[in-house]
């Protein structure tokens, strides 16, 4: 069966929602797209943000729809995404990218944080998942992507809840996949490596040890950039990943194929 490219990745006439875009990764998703055709909503808990990204996105001749909403509450996430439906029309791609983390040793965090995270970074995602699937299985069609981290697969020092969010997260989305996918309903992960973001600015000065560690860990020799991000969004929104379900998508360079790898000592 012959598809041309160009309409494989055509995103026109879909509404797509990518919760906190307002910056980085979140935001090189929606840029991308954007870019390809969808009606691009954007939500965060913050006016002022929302009206800085709009800003941003313009930059790149993208018009966003905005709204303030809490993915953590079932009200205002029906309230914000019956709005959505009713301006632009139903969700056809979400893109769970709303997330926090708290870098804490695990007998010095306090468990409200720890709640705190785990609401964001797992429960958020089936609240707003929830909220659009029905409309997906009436139409027969939707894509899902929650945004998880190499952290879904391995732990760390400090970021026991965020950790355990994400790898929750990898598990739900495999579930997801099981109850949703008989509807042509594909929900997959994205799984960031180490991505220059602004947020990533101070610890990717060279010498700063995180920076060498990075550096000397991830076969393709450097960070990643939000548009590598992004571009794998692009694919697992299109007709492009049609077949492609409850896979997690891991953009890192490599890291996770060979941890110990070390640069110059492998290069023989």
């Amino acid at each position: 069966m012959h598809i041309e490219i160009e309409k494989l990745y055509d995103l026109t006439g879909k509404v797509a929602l990518v919760t906190g875009g307002t910056h980085g990764i979140g935001m090189a998703i929606g840029k991308m797209l954007a870019k390809a055709g969808a009606k691009l909503c954007v939500n965060d808990l913050s006016q002022e943000r929302l009206d800085q990204c709009k800003a941003e996105y313009a930059k790149d001749g993208i018009e966003v729809y905005t709204l303030v909403f809490d993915v953590t509450s079932e009200e205002q996430v029906d309230k914000g995404i019956t709005q959505i439906e009713s301006e632009l029309g139903p969700v056809h791609i979400l893109a769970n990218n709303a997330g926090i983390i708290k870098r804490v040793p695990i007998l010095d965090m306090p468990i409200a944080d720890f709640k705190q995270v785990i609401e964001v970074d797992l429960v958020a995602p089936l609240i707003v998942a929830k909220r659009v699937v029905p409309g997906m299985i009436v139409r027969r069609s939707g894509k899902i992507i929650n945004l998880c981290s190499m952290m879904s697969v391995y732990g760390r020092q400090n970021v026991s809840a965020y950790a355990a969010a994400k790898g929750g997260l990898k598990l739900l989305t495999e579930n997801m996949t099981c109850e949703w996918a008989k509807y042509n309903i594909q929900v997959n992960g994205i799984g960031p490596g180490y991505i220059a973001t602004s947020q990533t600015a101070p610890i990717r000065e060279n010498g700063h040890p995180f920076n060498d560690l990075v550096m000397t860990r991830t076969p393709a020799g450097r960070w990643g950039e939000p548009e590598d991000v992004g571009n794998a969004a692009l694919f697992l929104a299109s007709n492009a990943s049609n077949f492609v379900n409850g896979h997690i998508l891991f953009v890192d360079g490599g890291i996770l194929a060979n941890f110990g790898y070390v640069k110059g000592e492998n290069d023989l």
